[in-house]
């Protein structure tokens, strides 16, 4: 016998099975063609359109960022992050790996089809893929808004099929592929439902069923008055005091006097002022965000007037930490952070532009005046050896990082001031990108991390800023830091501990 000639019978194999699957993909194409939606064809290819380069996406984000709840920004970040994932593995790896040729259009009816076709390949659908990422991930950080999502998401993935730019197959591959960028995203950067607190000490705390004993003090320069409207709502007989921010502290004192609990309803530095005059009188503390940034309130787990009308009915309360400085006869409390060098002058710059451009426009505005600026690091003894410093940090608690994204606290009660240096050199702009870069990690060539209980920053330089919890003061020579445990008690609904 010839040693040329093959006998072996071809076995079938993985391409036949891929030609049926292929000749399903076209008769399932076909009959999708073939159907009649009438209420479907004014909607879909525009639909389809506005999804182009994400924009419908980018819009429905910003419509979510707008209604001004944690969550909802969270969720619409997410989802923006999702997709970004999502678009990136479909352009340089989805696309490239099969080159599959579009439809043909001849079963499609010409009201149906895109004035403009893609050039692109066929597998897998990007916009599909899109569609998929944003919804999973809105979804993961708020079920609530991924169902308001999850039609139009479903709605654009279909009109991929009935506009006849996609096999189903490949809409069904662009999906598969966004959901998993929602939940590699999610691995990277947990949500806060994923973020479990240790158990905090709990507090016995009076139980007001419609706000009586409460006084609410609000600070009206932070745009409180829809928030003190909707706690209204819940807790009729609690006291509101609206005023100016230069009037605030007196009224906290003058609440204090005759209040069961002391409320407060602003920013940090409004949180904090109610904070030191509820230490000193001895009174639990109801604390209702409503300010930009509010640190305190939504690592405590209070988000809105929902969460804390819940925790006031019911009397549900912890104990939780308080920092406390001194520096000669200047002292205080935070509850957040406290910080010497660059981030006072940041916090500081940041103000002289907030009234003219607004909260986010200011703080990018100040961060490049400060790292750009001609100036010294901060020379200053810090545990024992005298080192120049571009940033102390001091939080109160542990942050942490979650994934690739910012800090928080999932403690309020653990006992620790978390310290963050970087070291001084002769370009702070690159050293503290280094050190946020850097992360967790408790030490790099530029960044160092510990917890304490206690610190003492000796020989600061006459002058030098000091901030804590937004507000900003001078401070020189020694200042000593110390944790107060389960200090402070406030109101924190138990769902979710």
């Amino acid at each position: 016998m010839s040693p040329d000639v093959d006998l072996t019978v071809p076995k079938p194999g993985h391409h036949v099975l891929r030609e049926k699957l292929l000749a399903l993909d076209s008769r399932l194409f076909e009959f999708a063609a073939e159907q009649h939606w009438p209420a479907a064809e004014p909607v879909l290819p525009r639909l389809s359109r506005s999804a182009n380069h994400g924009v419908l996406w980018f819009a429905t984000a910003a419509a979510m960022a707008a209604s001004r709840t944690p969550r909802a920004r969270r969720a619409a970040a997410r989802g923006l992050a999702s997709l970004g994932l999502a678009s990136l593995t479909i352009n340089t790896i989805g696309k490239r790996s099969v080159r599959r040729t579009r439809p043909v259009l001849d079963p499609v009816p010409l009201v149906r089809q895109l004035k403009r076709q893609p050039i692109t390949t066929s597998f897998p659908s990007g916009h599909s893929a899109s569609a998929a990422a944003f919804a999973t991930g809105v979804a993961l950080e708020s079920p609530s808004w991924g169902a308001v999502v999850a039609p139009v998401a479903f709605s654009v993935a279909m009109s991929r099929v009935y506009t006849g730019v996609h096999f189903p197959s490949d809409v069904l591959a662009g999906a598969a592929l966004g959901a998993g960028a929602a939940f590699v995203v999610r691995r990277l950067v947990p949500t806060r439902a994923q973020v479990v607190p240790p158990a905090r000490p709990r507090a016995e705390v009076p139980a007001l069923a419609d706000g009586e004993g409460l006084v609410m003090v609000s600070n009206t320069a932070s745009g409180t008055a829809d928030r003190v409207r909707a706690l209204r709502d819940i807790l009729p007989a609690a006291e509101v005091v609206e005023c100016e921010p230069a009037d605030v502290r007196a009224e906290l004192e003058k609440a204090a006097a005759r209040a069961r609990v002391l409320g407060v309803c602003g920013g940090d530095g409004t949180v904090n002022a109610a904070a030191e005059i509820a230490l000193r009188h001895g009174l639990p503390l109801a604390v209702l965000p409503g300010g930009t940034l509010n640190h305190f309130a939504y690592d405590l787990g209070v988000e809105g007037v929902r969460d804390l009308g819940r925790a006031v009915q019911q009397g549900e309360g912890v104990h939780v930490d308080v920092g406390r400085f001194a520096c000669g006869e200047t002292q205080g409390v935070f509850l957040n952070t406290l910080s010497l060098g660059v981030y006072p002058e940041l916090v500081r710059e940041r103000e002289r532009w907030t009234r003219r451009i607004g909260g986010w426009p200011a703080g990018v505005i100040a961060a490049l005046r400060v790292v750009r600026a001609d100036r010294h690091p901060l020379e200053a003894e810090f545990r024992g050896r005298a080192r120049p410093l571009w940033l102390l940090f001091v939080g109160n608690g542990t942050y942490h990082r979650m994934g690739l994204g910012p800090g928080r606290r999932s403690d309020l009660a653990d006992g620790q001031l978390d310290v963050r240096v970087v070291h001084g050199g002769r370009r702070p702009a690159a050293r503290l990108l280094a050190a946020a870069l850097a992360g967790p990690l408790t030490r790099s060539p530029v960044h160092a991390a510990v917890q304490v209980g206690r610190l003492n920053v000796a020989s600061v330089a006459p002058g030098t800023l000091l901030a804590y919890d937004g507000e900003v003061i001078e401070v020189e020579g020694s200042v000593t830091l110390e944790k107060l445990p389960q200090a402070l008690t406030v109101y924190r609904p138990s769902t979710g501990s």
